[in-house]
């Protein structure tokens, strides 16, 4: 750090006197120093506050992201009684923006590091105005807090009107420049006060468990004669602070850039500042390391694994040591079946995401108010003094759980379970069979007539003649979706197919729907809309487009889905000027959830399903660009032994069609894989493959994308659109698993976990692709560009496409 070897006597700052770099203020007992430097290989000047003893150990900043470029700048008081920095021109870069008017204004460098500023000088029972423990940097000291501001103005010293505030830590941006970096460390109070560690795109890395009345839950106890730590939490303060128990021990907590909480430590006769502790500090410590449902043990091998009564959502991945994915339920929980709790212990509780805290509560109470909530998944005492108190519960997934040693703390949770997956765990084998039989029989017999009664009613009522499988979705009158659509108006027309017409509408609760209405005249529309009734109904995926309900009124057939703002993905990637308006993240980002939602459909759901008709108009996309694979109405499920069928009805669309299915009607989860190669191809490039012309060659885009890699020149494929922002790794990895997708032959092509773990992990080694199917020549006289032999003898029966929003 430089500076220079100048100092004023004072340790305060009165109207009419500045601080110009190279002077400094001191405090009274010769343990801070006030002034101007500069970092390690950095030009810029701050002012700043750093051990005396100490210099390289900065520990405040007032302009740290308005840095001054020479060594003109000099701190002074306004006229309104605020410090500021001024630059060699004399306009203010930094001010300390008090709210009250002080008339004599003192500026006073406290031996504690806090500079204050007050009427006179700040006294016990004195009144400070502006205080920089208000605003810390990177560093947390003894005396210091870190937490809310209280809601009350009144003032001590060490206390500030700065009131429904917070005191975080934040980073450096590197080790030579002090600005805002890419990590902030604080206590986050919604609901329960627990740390927090979030990065600047607001990705959590780490966190504490909950305060729990005696402790943070999840991080070791420190016991040590160094310092003491308090913890204060009532209606109007929160927040933490530490003293030093010794005067030759200094502690400090600070934030590095790379995103470690430290404590660091420092004999005053030693010149090493040494690390007490550091968070995060092994790979539980990152923020949900093993996925949904799943707990993360540090001394165990394999350090992530599902809570009991609940197995891997993907068991490939996980094989593969990619726990990511998480866990599911072993049985989906049925609360007219009274389910119950396992309790566990020795576990850092779930993160606050969708949870309820009811400080009034028993912990009988709270089980009780559990069972009532289906959606509830687990429950606990918010407070573990005297024997316990308070109610919290979570609902849906368990996130961030981590395994850790028994204290004199430890809390249960209590996760529910179906009656049967429980029973199986506690009860001895024969009473477990006893049970589940008798519960088999009894729920058969109850969904029987459940199920007779249901369809009498629904065939009384709708009209709908029905064979076998009634229809697990709400139903919605037809004069219902009339009025949503204004009467199915053209104004409100969004797109159109094979099948029929889709249009806007708004539910009366203002519910912005999509509506899918069956023509007429369709004779082979009514077989695919059943089809996607009963599929998507049993499908559930954040990239799978959302079913809400359907219309089935005479010879009215309507599927209802969730509206989708920014259409579907060939909106932009194939229009010149849309194309620039998505940048080459989301379009990995797009990538990977296309991949995620297939790779569910093959493997991960309770289904096996083929989809048939993956295309980039089938993409949609929500307000925030998340893509949601669309259109079942050809998808087919496959039976837990079967691998590929076949059909004589060749369905589907041209350019996205595997070659043996264009062929021969033999389909496979190997098909969509194939489809799904066009699409990243196709992503990358802004390009069709149906209709893709080259002036070099006859090739389609497949061919045109093989012949640029085995080239070394893969990235020639990419758009312009891209060229600001597109990251060449990224962008060849996609073109090359794009061409593993497309081979010719169903056994070459990768599977979707093996596509999802070469997109998401850079280290993964690719194999060599083969060469693609459709790789052939256009006849050059042809205006239509059709394939030599193969795409001659397939047929094209599109489905359903939107080429507007949803």
């Amino acid at each position: 750090m430089l500076m220079l070897n100048l100092a004023i006597a004072s340790d305060t700052l009165s109207p009419g006197q500045s601080i110009r770099d190279g002077e400094r203020l001191v405090s009274s007992g010769q343990s801070f120093e006030l002034g101007f430097f500069s970092p390690e290989n950095s030009k810029n000047r701050y002012l700043g506050i750093w051990y005396k003893f100490s210099p390289e150990k900065v520990v405040w900043i007032a302009n740290r992201n308005n840095p001054l470029t020479d060594s003109n700048g000099a701190l002074t008081f306004s006229d309104e009684g605020n410090l500021v920095v001024l630059n060699r021109s004399k306009s203010i870069i930094w001010s300390s923006n008090s709210s009250m008017v002080l008339r004599n204004p003192v500026a006073q460098l406290l031996d504690s590091s806090n500079l204050v500023v007050s009427e006179n000088t700040c006294s016990q029972s004195g009144e400070c105005s502006w205080q920089s423990f208000d605003y810390p940097s990177d560093t947390q000291l003894a005396g210091m807090r870190m937490g809310w501001n209280p809601k009350s103005a009144g003032m001590r010293l060490g206390w500030s009107p700065k009131t429904g505030s917070e005191w975080r830590l934040t980073s450096w941006k590197s080790k030579d420049d002090p600005s805002t970096g890419d990590y902030t460390y604080g206590i986050n109070v919604n609901g329960l006060p627990q740390y927090e560690m979030i990065k600047r795109d607001s990705t959590k890395t780490f966190r504490t468990g909950t305060w729990n009345g005696l402790r943070f839950m999840g991080i070791p106890a420190i016991e040590t004669t160094l310092f003491n730590a308090s913890f204060v939490y009532n209606e109007t303060d929160v927040y933490y602070e530490f003293e030093s128990s010794r005067d030759d021990i200094i502690t400090t907590l600070t934030l590095n850039q790379s995103g470690l909480m430290q404590r660091l430590l420092r004999n005053k006769k030693n010149s090493r500042w040494d690390v007490m502790t550091s968070l995060p500090s092994d790979p539980c410590d990152n923020y949900g390391q093993c996925g949904d449902n799943s707990v993360c043990k540090s001394n165990k091998d394999p350090r992530c694994q599902c809570l009991q009564g609940f197995v891997p959502k993907s068991q490939e991945e996980w094989q593969l040591f990619n726990s990511t994915s998480g866990c599911i339920g072993k049985a989906q929980l049925n609360c007219s079946q009274e389910p119950g709790f396992l309790k566990i212990s020795m576990l850092n509780l779930p993160d606050l995401i969708d949870f309820r805290v009811n400080k009034n509560m028993s912990l009988e109470e709270c089980k009780v108010e559990c069972l009532k909530q289906c959606s509830c998944t687990a429950y606990t005492n918010s407070d573990v003094r005297e024997g316990g108190s308070g109610c919290l519960m979570w609902f849906g997934d368990l996130i961030d759980l981590r395994e850790f040693e028994q204290d004199n703390y430890v809390q249960n949770i209590y996760i529910k379970l179906s009656a049967s997956e429980l029973d199986s765990i506690q009860s001895p084998v024969n009473k477990k069979i006893l049970v589940t039989v008798a519960s088999v029989i009894s729920g058969l017999l109850i969904a029987g007539v459940a199920l007779s009664i249901m369809w009498k009613s629904r065939i009384k009522r709708r009209g709908l003649q029905r064979q076998k499988e009634d229809i697990d979705l709400p139903l919605y009158d037809f004069s219902t979706i009339a009025v949503a659509t204004g009467h199915f108006s053209q104004t409100n027309m969004i797109g159109a197919g094979g099948f029929g017409s889709v249009y806007k509408g708004n539910l009366s609760m203002g519910q912005e729907i999509a509506v899918k209405r069956l023509s007429k005249g369709s004779r082979q529309g009514l077989e695919e809309f059943m089809n996607e009734v009963l599929l998507i109904a049993k499908l559930q995926h954040r990239n799978l487009v959302g079913l809400l309900g359907c219309c089935i009124e005479g010879e009215e057939r309507m599927l209802i889905y969730e509206y989708m703002p920014n259409k579907s993905l060939d909106y932009f990637i194939f229009d010149d000027d849309r194309s620039f308006l998505l940048a080459w993240k989301s379009r990995f980002d797009i990538v990977l959830g296309i991949a995620r939602g297939l790779l569910y459909l093959h493997q991960d759901s309770k289904l096996r399903v083929i989809h048939r008709d993956l295309k980039t108009s089938n993409i949609l996309l929500d307000a925030d660009l998340n893509p949601k694979i669309s259109d079942f109405g050809l998808a087919r499920i496959f039976g837990g032994n079967e691998r590929e069928a076949r059909t004589k009805r060749i369905v589907g669309t041209y350019g996205y069609m595997s070659p043996e299915y264009a062929f021969d009607g033999k389909f496979s989860v190997k098909s969509d894989v194939f489809s799904l190669g066009v699409i990243l191809l196709e992503i990358v490039s802004s390009k069709r493959n149906r209709g893709f012309c080259h002036s070099d060659h006859q090739h389609n885009l497949l061919g045109h994308s093989w012949l640029l890699w085995s080239a070394g020149r893969s990235l020639e494929l990419l758009h312009e659109s891209l060229c600001d922002s597109f990251i060449a790794f990224q962008v060849e990895r996609c073109i090359h698993v794009g061409l593993l997708c497309v081979q010719k032959f169903p056994g070459d092509r990768p599977t979707m976990s093996s596509v999802v773990f070469m997109l998401a992990n850079e280290e993964a080694i690719l194999p060599q692709p083969k060469h693609p199917g459709f790789f052939m020549e256009r006849l050059p006289s042809s205006t239509e560009a059709s394939l030599i032999r193969e795409e001659l003898y397939t047929r094209n029966m599109v489905t359903v496409t939107m080429p507007e929003g949803r």
